[in-house]
């Protein structure tokens, strides 16, 4: 947490665009969407509230260029960058959000009338806020204040020095909350789940770790390690906008294994970015730190996030959408390696909203000469992330297996996918558990060595079965405190029919294996042939179009549409094994053009 950003008010023009939460590095949430261009842009002073670190690319937080760079050199990107944006946030978005007053008819207005009612009514509520947090109040004791490092809207970001103890002399780096910026209960809590976040997930090695809390009358003091060694983005910039591809996968590795691991503890980070990425020291070697929990929310594996938050240019198109898990940190996970590898941004519009629809319609390039030196392999890797449709993006597990990444040395994590995949082959009919077994025996040795590697981290018995006790220690073995808080060990208890039975590593395959991520694969359809022969050996029967409607959970209008399924024998056709595996409903069934 070496840095706090700063953001600029939104501009005045009224655009209706999603309201998106940014990033402020200040431990919890301000909502705007102004967009300010970096070209030339003078340093602001501080009470602009704006950050005196700056980003090369607009991100979502328009602060002043960093003193230190100067302007920002364009020359390291293809595109320019934006001019200030006409979006302006939603008000009766923030309305709803922070829970004052009444949304009105007119979307981004409230009556002059209400609005001194309202003023009121924020004063009687900041009055009765407890912002008392319960930790230690001796911070003075404790260490000693150095420089600031680092400005955001909320606080800023010192260098600090330990007086007593394990951390006598140590170096540190010290977030300061302002208490007074805390004028909602939901800020207060958000103050409180970073903190939480922090200390239950600091164990891995590439998490900034934690090390203390504390407050006063006027602030919240968050204690962490110093990285000294600067952001992935002035590392990306010092190599003239772009990563060698051997060296994009050194980072990309980092990045997958500090997000595969808060994916298994049931956290969503969502303001992925290289910002928020800190080299531990100026060493070309220097291990990397993921920062800034601010935006993070605990969240279970089935659970639908809906509240508009990250940094535009990373924004995944089902945060837009109002409708995310963890799927959306894959995505800006896709963005950055995109730009680690090319030098430019997949999405890109001169305006804030113009960002969102791109992100929600344009398909990334890959046809530009800096791919060309590309291997296949890495772009299949970035494709794979960046796909809308969040079900056929690879985990952050399975992008640690992928043959662009696949290091024998390195293992590959425990991943909370297969066990969604699991509890929802054991909830599936006789009829659906036949197709998924088809198709599990056409899988390739690519899918086939992630698949192993899950397996083997159940630690089946000798005789080559695993049980649900087998799921529930191999999630124990990894659990936090952050596990606890969201509730991830809830899973165990829908996979309850693993109870009465066993399952060995075939039928596995064919519980985790996803029929979303296989239909993203180029050979999908020599896959689906030959799956198709299996289950028409094993699997395939003569079923009406009542029953089919029944598996897939439809009624009579679909009829007409199931009929193209079925052959004059009664049994699946191609077709209709493909969308059976699939799934469908009558929207995507006839799908419409925007």
């Amino acid at each position: 947490m070496g840095q706090c950003y700063g953001k600029t008010n939104p501009n005045s023009d009224n655009e209706n665009i999603p309201n998106v939460t940014t990033s402020a590095g200040d431990g919890y949430r301000s909502p705007l969407t102004g967009y300010q261009s970096v070209k030339n842009t003078p340093a602001r002073s501080s009470s602009s509230q704006a950050s005196p670190w700056r980003s090369p690319y607009p991100h979502g937080e328009g602060a002043s260029p960093s003193p230190a760079r100067g302007t920002t050199p364009m020359r390291f990107f293809r595109r320019a960058f934006p001019p200030p944006s006409p979006a302006k946030h939603i008000r009766s978005s923030l309305v709803k959000r922070f829970g004052k007053g009444k949304q009105t008819a007119k979307e981004g207005t409230i009556p002059e009338e209400s609005r001194e009612a309202e003023a009121a009514e924020e004063e009687e509520e900041e009055e009765a806020l407890d912002k008392r947090f319960g930790y230690g109040k001796n911070f003075g004791g404790k260490y000693e204040m150095g420089k600031e490092i680092g400005r955001g809207h909320f606080g800023h970001t010192c260098s600090a020095r330990g007086k007593k103890g394990e951390l006598k002399d140590q170096r540190l780096a010290v977030k300061i909350i302002s208490k007074a910026k805390m004028t909602t209960a939901i800020a207060i809590e958000d103050v409180r789940r970073e903190v939480k976040l922090l200390k239950a997930l600091s164990s891995h090695k590439n998490l900034v770790r934690f090390h203390d809390a504390c407050e006063d009358a006027n602030n919240v003091y968050i204690v962490m390690e110093l990285c000294e060694g600067g952001e992935l983005l002035d590392r990306i910039l010092s190599r003239g906008g772009r990563y060698t591809e051997e060296d994009a996968k050194v980072i990309v590795l980092q990045i997958l294994s500090v997000v595969a691991f808060c994916h298994l503890q049931g956290v969503v980070h969502r303001d992925l970015k290289p910002e928020n990425f800190l080299f531990t020291s100026r060493s070309e070697d220097a291990d990397m730190k993921l920062i800034d929990f601010g935006l993070s929310d605990f969240t279970r594996p089935d659970e639908r996030l809906n509240d508009i938050v990250g940094s535009a240019y990373y924004v995944a198109p089902e945060v837009l959408h109002k409708s995310y898990n963890v799927e959306a940190d894959i995505w800006s996970i896709g963005v950055i390696t995109y730009i680690l590898l090319c030098g430019s941004r997949p999405f890109w519009a001169r305006t804030e909203s113009g960002i969102f629809r791109s992100v929600l319609r344009a398909d990334p390039n890959f046809d530009d000469l800096t791919w060309q030196t590309v291997s296949p392999e890495a772009k299949d890797f970035v494709k794979r992330l960046l796909n809308k449709d969040y079900r056929k993006r690879m985990s952050a597990a399975q992008a640690l297996a992928h043959p662009w990444l696949r290091n024998d040395s390195l293992p590959i994590p425990l991943d909370i996918l297969i066990y969604k995949l699991v509890k929802s082959y054991l909830h599936a009919t006789p009829f659906k558990r036949a197709a998924v077994k088809a198709l599990s025996k056409a899988l390739t040795e690519n899918e086939l060595v992630y698949l192993g590697a899950q397996f083997k981290l159940l630690e089946p018995n000798r005789d080559g079965y695993v049980s649900l006790e087998n799921f529930k220690r191999a999630l124990a073995r990894h659990a936090t405190d952050a596990m606890k808080e969201s509730r991830v060990l809830d899973i165990i208890n829908m996979m309850e029919p693993l109870a009465y039975r066993k399952m060995d590593f075939e039928e596995f395959c064919a519980a985790a294996t996803s029929t979303y991520q296989l239909e993203a694969l180029d050979r999908w359809e020599d896959i689906a042939n030959t799956a198709f022969e299996h289950f028409e050996i094993e699997g395939n029967r003569v079923i009406s179009i009542e029953e089919l409607a029944r598996e897939l959970n439809l009624g009579p209008s679909a009829y007409s549409i199931l009929k193209d399924w079925i052959r004059n024998d009664g049994k699946l056709n191609l077709l209709g094994y493909t969308k059976f595996l699939h799934g469908v409903t009558l929207r995507t069934s006839n799908p419409r053009h925007r």
